[in-house]
């Protein structure tokens, strides 16, 4: 037998045993149908254009969605900075390099052998021989019959694509939780102004009381009420001070090291002229109620929705969660294959000479293949008890998978929901404050022209001061809750230049 022969033999039984390779006992893999209702509540639709071929909100990069250009660099620098993405990115790369040593495993470790001896004769003592080998080898090659190398490298991959959703899902959390601390700020900035305002007004309207009481024109009732109003005003102004602070720090944590000032919400300006007057007046009330009529923050667009709730499966944690159920699926086959036969291939090729002068010249060449079968004959229940292991962590990702559909359609239900009434409260609230205002402007007058009493005009001042906090915590949470419909239907994807680059280098 030729040489040439020696070595196709070997390969063509090799070939003829990979060619059995195919069969998998893993189950066909169909996606769940969704456990929700198959449209978004109705209530949603009020108000916010509704409509069943609506632009997809995350196809909707989040450049688009905040305008304001501080903005925007805060939230480039919170997705270059933020540790808790860092990680979510670190832990793609860890499964990554874990699917490729799975998927490595359904092909065969070539690896280059090469060994030398010198052995002495047994039946001469003193005479020495020597043995140069060199060649390839195939050791303990796995031929995947039933599917279980493959199934454990589908389920690696589906692993793999899990990591890659929740890095994504960190990403949009981490975009609007940036907007909506940054709106927070400027909420801050006008409660700070109104209470500095509001305190500036109370400062000289004591003056004035105290006056009076000094002259014996007002009594020390209506003196200690003046002072009470001044020391709450005092009050409200150190909690506003301390939520600023608080929430800046917020947003520090967010972008990974401290936000520049000038991309912070800028300083509101409320005019105090009127109020360093002595006294009550009707200009110290417009004063008091300018805010009224401001625009706390560029408003953000209306997003129409889709009416299906098949909007929900662009959100990453849903395709998080099924790829989770991929993954537990393709367990199931892998455990399904290890009740049969385990066969494993060792194979070598190569020459062999008594000198390493010869090796390449007049070796000889040799083959070896030495199949390995492993069949599972006792062993206690143990593989059994794997597919039920699988069939019953399949069964818990069926049913994460569930809830997280679940989660995600109340998401959007409560966002769309919060987004109508909070705009409705809003406007309830600007006309409430504008009363207020128009309320405080006629006492000021009743009390200047002698009709109402001094306790009138407090009220009408602590009525119109609590009114105006009120529009801005409403303004803000409209403002929040538009951040929340963009964020719940998977808006807010879309990488920076320098995450772009970071991802070509790898």
């Amino acid at each position: 037998m030729t040489d040439k022969a020696l070595f196709l033999r070997p390969a063509t039984v090799l070939a003829a045993v990979l060619a059995l390779a195919g069969c998998s006992l893993t189950p066909e893999y169909q996606r769940p149908p969704l456990a929700v209702p198959a449209t978004l509540p109705a209530a949603s639709a009020a108000s916010v254009p509704v409509t069943a071929s609506a632009t997809a909100v995350a196809d909707l990069p989040w450049q688009r969605y905040f305008p304001d250009a501080r903005l925007q660099q805060l939230i480039g620098m919170a997705l270059d900075g933020n540790r808790d993405l860092r990680v979510a990115a670190l832990n793609i790369e860890a499964l990554r390099a874990a699917y490729a040593i799975q998927d490595a495993d359904r092909f065969p470790s070539v690896n280059g052998v090469a060994n030398a001896a010198r052995q002495r004769a047994t039946s001469r003592p003193f005479a020495y021989g020597n043995s140069v080998q060199a060649g390839v080898s195939i050791s303990a090659f796995e031929l995947d019959l039933f599917g279980r190398v493959r199934a454990l490298s589908e389920a690696a991959g589906a692993q793999l694509m899990a990591s890659e959703s929740a890095r994504r899902a960190t990403h949009i959390s981490l975009v609007a939780s940036v907007a909506s601390t940054w709106y927070t700020l400027w909420a801050d900035r006008w409660q700070l102004a109104l209470a500095e305002q509001t305190l500036a007004t109370r400062e000289s309207s004591l003056k004035l009381q105290q006056l009076k009481f000094d002259n014996g024109v007002l009594n020390e009732l209506d003196l200690r009420t003046a002072q009470s109003l001044v020391e709450a005003a005092r009050v409200t102004r150190a909690q506003a001070q301390r939520q600023w602070a608080q929430d800046r720090s917020a947003l520090d944590l967010l972008l990974g090291r401290p936000a520049p000032a000038e991309l912070l919400p800028p300083a509101v300006d409320v005019s105090m002229s009127a109020a360093q007057a002595d006294g009550p007046t009707t200009a110290q009330a417009d004063a008091l109620a300018q805010t009224v009529s401001r625009s706390l923050w560029p408003e953000l667009a209306e997003l129409p929705v889709g009416l299906s709730s098949d909007v929900l499966l662009q959100r990453p944690d849903i395709v998080q969660a099924e790829q989770n159920l991929v993954a537990a699926n393709a367990n199931v086959g892998a455990a399904r294959a290890a009740r049969f036969p385990r066969i494993s291939l060792t194979a070598s090729l190569g020459v062999a000479s008594t000198s390493l002068a010869g090796l390449f010249n007049d070796g000889l060449l040799g083959a070896a293949i030495a199949p390995g079968v492993s069949v599972p004959l006792l062993d206690w229940g143990r593989t059994a008890a794997g597919v039920d292991s699988a069939l019953a962590r399949r069964d818990i990702a069926l049913a994460q998978y569930d809830r997280t559909v679940q989660s995600a359609f109340k998401d959007v239900a409560d966002a769309l929901v919060a987004r109508q009434t909070w705009t409705e409260q809003a406007q309830a609230q600007r006309a409430q404050t504008e009363a207020e205002a128009a309320r405080l402007r006629l006492s000021t007058l009743r009390y200047e022209s002698g009709v109402a009493s001094q306790l009138d005009l407090l009220d009408a001042q602590r009525a119109l001061f609590a009114s105006q906090q009120s529009l801005i915590t409403a303004q803000l949470a409209r403002q929040q809750a538009h951040i929340a419909v963009y964020r719940s239907l998977g808006g807010g994807w879309e990488t920076t230049a320098s995450q772009q680059a970071a991802a070509t280098a790898r």
